[in-house]
């Protein structure tokens, strides 16, 4: 094919766009050959892009994308690691804040106790030591009150397997069957949440003759 613009090559002006006519060539020389490779040609001819330099070029695009994924992936790790850090600090602090605030309202009562055990040792006047427990339950009662615990007294209620811990059953005649007779410590509830069963002993209703009988 003859080259009809050999003479508008262009060295000096590698960043315009090639012309109208330079691309035309480039097309006839496809048309004509069948081949890309020819194509390729006419534009090197007619215009001086360095096409061999193309693949380097991308590889270092591709280089440098990779580069900034990487410098990209690092960052958000470190990020992530710093974030696992702050929330393990938070929970800490969050367990302990949680612990001082239940512990503070018994503090005052452990200090009451240990008046009260002071004066025992020293002290024979019952009735100073009776008024110092008295001192001292109120000051557990109002500690519960403030953490809002409930305290469970299952004596006279239905058996309920929810909320009371049966170590036993005895007989009544006086208690009807599935009441509960006896406590012998009570359960404790935080909100709707059981925090302690309370452990009774459940009528199991008037004894039977036959027990009578084995008795």
């Amino acid at each position: 094919m003859t080259n009809n613009h050999s003479n508008h090559k262009k060295t000096d002006h590698q960043n315009d766009e090639p012309e109208a006519a330079d691309l035309n060539d480039a097309v006839e020389a496809m048309n004509e050959t069948g081949s890309v490779e020819a194509a390729v040609e006419a534009i090197e001819t007619n215009w001086d892009l360095p096409v061999e330099t193309a693949p380097e070029q991308r590889i270092a695009s591709l280089e440098k994308e990779l580069a900034d994924t990487h410098d990209r992936h690092l960052r958000l790790q470190a990020e992530y690691q710093n974030y696992r850090k702050r929330v393990s600090k938070d929970i800490a602090t969050a367990r302990f804040l949680a612990m001082a605030e239940s512990a503070m309202p018994f503090l005052q009562v452990c200090d009451y106790l240990n008046m009260a055990m002071a004066a025992a040792e020293t002290s024979d006047n019952l009735d100073a030591i009776r008024q110092g427990l008295k001192m001292i339950t109120g000051e557990y009662q109002k500690a519960m009150d403030e953490l809002g615990i409930v305290k469970v007294n299952a004596v006279g209620e239905q058996f309920n397997p929810e909320l009371h811990d049966a170590l036993a059953h005895e007989a009544s005649s006086d208690v009807p069957e599935g009441k509960v007779i006896k406590q012998w410590n009570c359960g404790y509830k935080l909100g709707e949440r059981l925090l302690r069963p309370a452990k009774v002993v459940v009528s199991s209703g008037p004894e039977k003759a036959e027990d009578k009988q084995e008795g």
